[in-house]
């Protein structure tokens, strides 16, 4: 569009480079632009004048893209009283245009919105996404325009858009009949167009039409400077000779139009409603073709008064004025009074009478009130005492408002309410009117005129570069330490560039805070913290389990002294209580794979973009989380370094130098590491952090059938942490391909359950890879088969499981007192009280609990005497009950008499009493009964809300139960996807419930059944289900 504006020897500005002059055009056979040679002149600098161009280069990282504009559905800003709506209904309302995009739009989300140059403002409603292995054909990125308020929200041309003579008043009339024409095409037009609607049409036969009349419809405004009538061309007007008959067509219609609605409100047959409505509209149609107009609805159209006869009959029609507005007045007190509707009816019939004889009298509907025939008076009252009774309505409502936020009691909230409204009857009775929401409304200034929309010229993009360029140094020099001086001398040029971007364009550069003019700094509201009762601390819970999860969740972890928040988000503090658990579990693990034959190591965090690049499947997963190191000090590097979101593409090169004989495998290595991926969904502590830690096995075998073996022994390992160390059940089985990791053979998972959300979560994963890897990194050996030397591929598996496991523990285990502590991770076992201290015996009962302590501390039991003399005791049974120590032991000067101690459950509250006498066995025997309890209650939770179903809608039903359900699946991917699409919520009932749709979470190795004998769950799905697939809502 653009090219079709050029002339040779143009001067124009291509956006970001500079000037240049068109040299040749070349045109197709059609008289098309098909080629346009520019030759630079970059050191012309004047861009005032210009034709301003963007352009794209042809790269292959282009990316498809596609515009969408939706127009207005009633084509008419506002429909009048005699209006019919469905004459200016717009038929063809969605837009879409085809683009080449820049290769970043490739980073758009959903959700983003950015700026098109001269194009507008979209938000993205469909990110791009690569060609599809099933398809082969790319998804183009979606974007939807968003309306600034102007006609023409997408420009078609920088032509268009430069300024151009207003026409003259002889040649705007001069192209009457030309727009004639047009119009009368426009119309023929829009009958083909609404024909093959109909017809239902080829999509493309339908589109050339649209397009053609668009282009007509285009022809129109550029001509005369407006969009064309809605409909086409406007109907010339009725001769007047057809007055009579009209009039008499007018009448049949209006009692026509009585007979349709009597009949509908008796609930007549409807074959007698059809023929009245018929009738009713054959009349409205012999009414158009006699006068070319719909007729008005209601009925007959008043004739429009003379303005000699008009004013005649004026003492009579102010007459009657008063008599409505005295009549209106008698219905409104009737209407407030209630009184039964054959009362009601006789004053309305009265009131409508007179506005119909006001009517016949003047050929105009009465006024709303009638009109004054004098100004009006100065109101009698004071504007001062108005002023100060708005101000008490101000100071009462932000008390009414206070109060309610605090939930106050009702009487207190009900009492600040009746002041309110005594204040606002007063202003009522000293005014008239009812007082301004708020108090004393401000005085309303006009609102500015709204700025033209101009092209940034190439001084005004140059100095935006220099902006951003001079902000990073800034940051840069604040970040690395530098001097005061240094960073004011940053600072100050970067002042400088901005004041010559104010100056250049009048406004503030993109990105800058508007100054506060005459204004201090208003501070957000904080919202009033809840009111605390003297003497509670706040040390327990503030929000319930089953409840608000999220909350109590954020409050478990922190007030247990887990989890301290960071600066950087996303990523958190691992505090001793829960970095203990992980260590629990790395001791146990290594115990068991060392057995297995596998060694620990580490390998370096960094990753080389080649790396990367060499496995672009299996990294696809997570290319939006790789983060990336780009500088080192104020140095660019030559090329960016990842941090690793995972080490397939860290470790397998080396694997590749190490195999060169079957001799050399297996190769079975394990790093206990962290990784890092950033993560653009809400972080969540141990659930979804930027940063976390986990173990991840890399193994490399001769023969498919060791690497089997390994996978399943893994997955067994997993399994007991679970079960054995954090008292959770687990279901065992294996991913479905959708799930599957990218590049993996098969997976295999231990999938846990949360009650609270009726969310299952995945617990730990191992992948059998196959040869996908090792031929991706030439990992070989030689056939020991085969004297030619055939080379062989090894046959991979990784496997790894994360701090998740712990936010998994506390999420299943935890209470509305706190977190509850499996006793075989936990970082204290016993933690012992005493209690009833006095002087008198406060050093025997010390010295009794540090005997204790040590004692059992011996005797395997990770036990903790609290000796603290700050705290009561009833103060240190709560705070260890929040962080969930399995038993609490009290001693007081009657146990010490009776040689025997107090222990308490934290996971039931029992108390026992025990005897010194092997204290330590009988503890031990308690805390293993603990831990079997904890498992056994989850487990039989777990069970409870994990079904088998092979109908639909029970499904649907057991989902929004917060139940997990096992039902038959065929194992087709497009299936998978319909089944968590439809088992959505289109509605949310309770807004702390999910209402995500069901995605698959294993295929069980436990069937319930043989699922060959059921059709796939899938609704419209024939296909009989391969397995029973366990499905939920996740994590």
């Amino acid at each position: 569009e653009d090219a079709e504006a050029l002339k040779p020897g143009e001067k124009v500005t291509m956006i970001n480079w500079g000037n240049m002059l068109v040299d040749h055009i070349t045109r197709s056979t059609d008289n098309k632009v098909t080629e346009v040679t520019l030759k630079p002149v970059l050191e012309d600098t004047d861009f005032k004048k210009t034709v301003k161009l963007t352009w794209l280069a042809n790269v292959p990282q282009n990316i498809p893209a596609v515009a969408v504009h939706y127009d207005n559905i009633i084509s008419k800003p506002v429909l009048g009283k005699d209006d019919d709506f469905k004459s200016y209904i717009g038929h063809e309302t969605v837009f879409e245009t085809e683009l080449i995009g820049d290769p970043s739009l490739a980073d758009l989300k959903k959700g983003d919105i950015i700026q098109l140059q001269r194009r507008g403002y979209f938000i993205c409603d469909s990110p791009y996404q690569p060609a599809s292995e099933f398809t082969g054909l790319p998804m183009p990125c979606m974007l939807i325009n968003i309306p600034d308020g102007r006609q023409q929200a997408f420009p078609a041309t920088a032509a268009a858009a430069a300024p151009s003579p207003a026409p003259s008043v002889a040649s705007t009339t001069a192209t009457s009949g030309n727009a004639d024409v047009i119009l009368a095409q426009i119309t023929e037009q829009g009958n083909t167009v609404r024909n093959l609607k109909s017809q239902k049409a080829n999509k493309d036969e339908i589109k050339q039409a649209v397009d053609k009349l668009l282009a007509l419809k285009k022809q129109y405004k550029d001509l005369t400077g407006v969009d064309p009538p809605a409909g086409g061309k406007p109907a010339a007007q009725p001769a007047k000779p057809a007055s009579g008959n009209a009039d008499k067509i007018l009448e049949q219609i209006t009692a026509q139009g009585n007979i349709v609605r009597d009949l509908k409100s008796n609930k007549a047959d409807k074959t007698a409603i059809k023929a009245a409505v018929d009738q009713l509209l054959a009349l409205k149609k012999e009414y158009k073709d006699l006068t070319g107009v719909n007729p008005p609805p209601g009925g007959k159209p008043a004739a429009a008064p003379v303005a000699a006869a008009s004013a005649a009959p004026s003492g009579n029609a102010d007459t009657i004025l008063e008599q409505i507005t005295a009549q209106g007045d008698v219905v409104r007190k009737l209407k407030a009074e209630k009184v039964p509707k054959d009362k009601l009816k006789p004053a309305i019939d009265q009131l409508l009478a007179l506005k119909k004889q006001y009517k016949d009298l003047t050929g105009q509907d009465p006024p709303a009130a009638k009109p004054a025939a004098k100004p009006a008076a100065k109101p009698a009252y004071s504007e001062a005492e108005a002023d100060k009774i708005l101000e008490a309505v101000h100071v009462q409502g932000k008390v009414v408002r206070d109060l309610k936020s605090r939930k106050a009691s009702k009487d207190e909230v009900g009492a600040a309410v009746e002041v309110l409204k005594k204040h606002k009857a007063d202003y009522k009775a000293l005014t008239g009117k009812d007082a301004p929401p708020g108090g004393k409304a401000p005085a309303k200034e006009p609102e500015p005129e709204p700025e033209p929309l101009t092209m940034p010229d190439a001084n005004v993009i140059q100095l935006e570069g220099q902006i951003k360029e001079q902000g990073d140094k800034v940051r840069v020099a604040k970040g690395s330490g530098a001097t005061k001086d240094e960073i004011q001398s940053l600072v100050n040029e970067l002042l400088k560039l901005k004041a010559d971007y104010k100056s250049l364009t009048g406004n503030d550069p993109p990105g800058s805070r508007p100054a506060q003019q005459g204004k201090s700094k208003k501070k957000k509201e904080k919202a009033p913290a809840p009111k605390v009762e003297a003497g509670v601390t706040r040390l327990g819970l503030e929000a319930k389990k089953f409840e608000d999860l999220p909350n109590w969740y954020s409050q478990v972890i922190t007030k247990s002294e887990m989890i301290e928040y960071y600066d950087v988000s996303g990523c958190y503090i691992l505090r001793p209580w829960s970095y203990f658990v992980w260590e629990e579990i790395q001791e146990w693990f290594n115990k068991r794979i060392r057995a297995l034959g596998v060694s620990n190591c580490y390998f370096p965090m960094f990753v080389s973009n080649q790396a990367l690049e060499r496995e672009k499947t299996h990294i696809a997963d997570f290319a939006p989380e790789v983060a990336w190191v780009t500088k080192s000090g104020n140095t660019d590097l030559a090329e960016p370094i990842a941090i690793r979101p995972t080490s397939e593409t860290v470790m397998y090169p080396s694997y590749a130098t190490w195999v060169q004989s079957h001799r050399d495998l297996p190769i079975r290595l394990n790093q206990w590491a962290n990784v890092v991926r950033w993560e653009f969904k809400h972080p969540q502590p141990f659930l979804r952090t930027r940063e976390f830690l986990w173990q991840e096995g890399h193994t490399a075998f001769a023969t498919a059938e060791e690497a089997h073996e390994e996978v399943y022994q893994i997955l067994d390992l997993y399994h007991g942490i679970y079960k054995e160390l954090l008292a959770v059940p687990t279901v065992k089985g294996k991913k479905t391909e959708k799930e599957k990791f990218a590049g993996g053979d098969f997976t295999t998972t231990v999938e846990g359950y949360v009650s609270a959300t009726g969310r299952g979560i995945q617990g730990a994963t191992s992948h059998h890879l196959g040869q996908n890897f090792s031929k991706m990194f030439n990992i070989t050996f030689e056939d020991p088969t085969n004297s030619a030397g055939d080379k062989l591929f090894a046959h991979q598996n990784s496997w790894g499981i994360s701090t998740r496991s712990i936010g998994t523990m506390v999420m299943v285990h935890g209470d509305d007192k706190g977190l509850v502590l499996p006793p075989r991770v936990a970082m204290y076992q016993a933690v012992i009280v005493p209690c009833g201290i006095t002087d008198a015996n406060k050093a025997e009962l010390n010295s009794h609990c540090t005997e204790l302590q040590k004692m059992l501390r011996k005797s395997g039991i990770r036990a903790h005497a609290d000796m603290r003399e700050n705290y009561n005791s009833g103060w240190k049974f709560n705070h260890w009950e929040l962080k969930g120590v399995p038993i609490r032991v009290e001693i007081g000067p009657r146990d010490l008499k009776n040689n025997q101690v107090v222990a308490v459950r934290r996971d039931t509250g029992v108390k026992a009493t025990l005897a010194n006498e092997n204290l330590a066995e009988q503890l031990q025997t308690l805390l293993n009964n603990i831990h079997d309890d904890m498992y056994n209650k989850a487990l039989k939770e777990r069970d409870e809300n994990m079904a088998v179903t092979s109908d639909w809608e029970e499904f649907c039903n057991l989902l929004d139960q917060k139940k997990i359900i096992q039902a038959p699946y065929c194992g087709a991917i497009p299936c998978e996807d319909a089944i968590k699409k439809e088992s959505a919520r289109t509605e949310v009932v309770d807004d702390k419930a999910p209402a995500m749709g069901a995605k698959s979470l294993c295929i069980p190795f436990d069937q319930p059944g043989d699922a060959t004998t059921e059709t796939c769950i899938r609704p419209g799905c024939s296909k009989r289900g391969t397995c029973y697939t366990l499905f939920g809502r996740s994590y």
